[in-house]
C-alpha cells in the first residue's frame, strides 16, 4: 500500500515546486501596483488549497483502510477535493479561453 502513498506525495511535492515558482515576485506578501488584486497571489492560493484538500482525503482514506477513519470522512474529504479540482479545471479554462480571445483581437 505505500506504492501509492509515495506517488500521491511526490505528485504534491511537485505541485508545491509548481506553487512556489509560480508567483514571480520576489516577496510573495508582496502587493502590485496597479491597485487590483495579485493574480499569480489568487493562482497560488487556489492551487494551495486543491493540494491541501488531496493531502486531506489522502489521510482520511488511509485512516478508513487502517480501520481508524469512517467511509463518510472519506468520502466528504474526496468529494472536496473533486469539487475544488473541478473548479481549476474550470478557472484554467476560462483563463486560457480569455487568452485565446486577446490573440486573436486585431492590433
Amino acid at each position: 500500500m505505500a506504492v501509492p502513498f509515495s506517488a500521491a506525495s511526490a505528485a504534491y511535492g511537485q505541485a508545491q515546486k509548481l506553487i512556489s515558482g509560480t508567483t514571480g515576485l520576489s516577496n510573495p506578501a508582496e502587493k502590485p501596483t496597479a491597485g487590483g488584486p495579485d493574480f499569480a497571489a489568487l493562482v497560488n492560493e487556489s492551487l494551495n488549497s486543491v493540494v491541501e484538500a488531496g493531502k486531506t482525503s489522502d489521510k482520511a482514506g488511509l485512516e478508513m483502510i487502517s480501520g481508524k477513519g469512517s467511509v463518510v470522512d472519506m468520502v466528504t474529504a474526496v468529494s472536496e477535493t473533486e469539487l475544488a479540482m473541478q473548479s481549476l479545471v474550470t478557472v484554467r479554462d476560462k483563463v486560457i479561453s480569455a487568452y485565446e480571445e486577446i490573440m486573436r483581437m486585431p492590433i
